[in-house]
């Protein structure tokens, strides 16, 4: 509109808008103006940056593009930054096996089942999910697995809104399906305010994602600056058919920063290459969003 009159048939339908209630959301759920979207070619797919910092969208798209461009097998990621508002995504719906990077939803369904509760973790729970995350544990993960159940897993997964979760069969958390566009959006829940955990759940799971052991703090912390606290969970599957499935999610706090990502791959033919395919993204995630 831009200061130009509005004419009285448009002024009317406006009115009419707003009587019904849904001016809101269309006004909240567009795209703002001043934002930039940039994309760049993967293959067959694109890498789709959005940001309102200018010039950063067709530099995060271009970078990331040449950063994943060649790498055998396959590879997703989604990238959040609230400071620039910037997205991005490359194959975002496209699910994978999780691997250990489950584990961090297994933490949250578990603390949701406590607070519905109103009761706090046992110590025997704090200790179980200590080794879980911070060392990646697989006993302490299936005992937790069974202790919320497949059910909690996906009641949680529903308040979290991650809708293409697909969580594994039986005991086999480890094969549960994910999507770089969920694991980025329990990112973005454990770094927020919401609904779906008290701010108290949350902190216990970012601290523990802070305590992670020094040799399992790969991939997504790659190239973090040295200001940012950093929050990650990693995960690494060898598979007999489709090479190594290796994933990492991160969260970076603190000191301004307020981003995250997560970067999913399989085909690999060890688990080394497979974290350099995340290590050579997460850099560009890094440098581009620090300048």
């Amino acid at each position: 509109m831009h200061g130009s009159r509005i004419p009285t048939c448009t002024r009317r339908g406006l009115a009419a808008v707003v009587a019904a209630g849904s001016l809101l959301t269309v006004l909240t759920s567009a795209t703002p103006a001043s934002a930039e979207t940039a994309s760049a070619p993967v293959g067959g797919s694109k890498v789709v940056c959005t940001s309102k910092k200018p010039g950063l969208a067709p530099a995060l798209s271009r970078d990331l593009a040449g950063a994943l461009d060649g790498r055998k097998g396959a590879s997703a990621m989604a990238v959040y930054d609230r400071t620039t508002k910037t997205s991005c995504e490359f194959k975002g719906g496209t699910h994978f096996d999780s691997a250990s990077v489950v584990k961090v939803t297994v933490l949250g369904a578990l603390l949701r089942k406590a607070e519905e509760a109103h009761r706090k973790l046992t110590p025997h729970e704090v200790d179980l999910t200590t080794d879980m995350i911070t060392k990646s544990d697989n006993d302490a993960t299936t005992a937790l697995w069974h202790r919320v159940r497949p059910a909690g897993v996906r009641h949680f997964l529903s308040l979290a809104a991650m809708r293409d979760t697909v969580p594994g069969k039986g005991g086999a958390w480890g094969l549960t399906q994910i999507t770089a566009h969920d694991q980025l959006t329990l990112m973005r829940l454990l770094t927020a305010d919401t609904p779906v955990l008290t701010e108290h759940s949350r902190g216990y799971a970012l601290d523990l994602m802070h305590r992670v052991v020094p040799e399992q703090r790969w991939g997504a912390p790659a190239g973090a600056p040295a200001g940012a606290a950093v929050h990650v969970k990693n995960g690494w599957l060898p598979r007999e058919k489709g090479g190594w499935r290796v994933n990492s999610v991160g969260a970076f706090t603190g000191s301004s920063h307020d981003y995250g990502m997560a970067v999913l791959s399989t085909g690999s033919h060890t688990m080394d290459y497979g974290v350099d395919t995340i290590e050579n993204a997460a850099r560009v995630v890094h440098r581009d969003l620090a300048r």
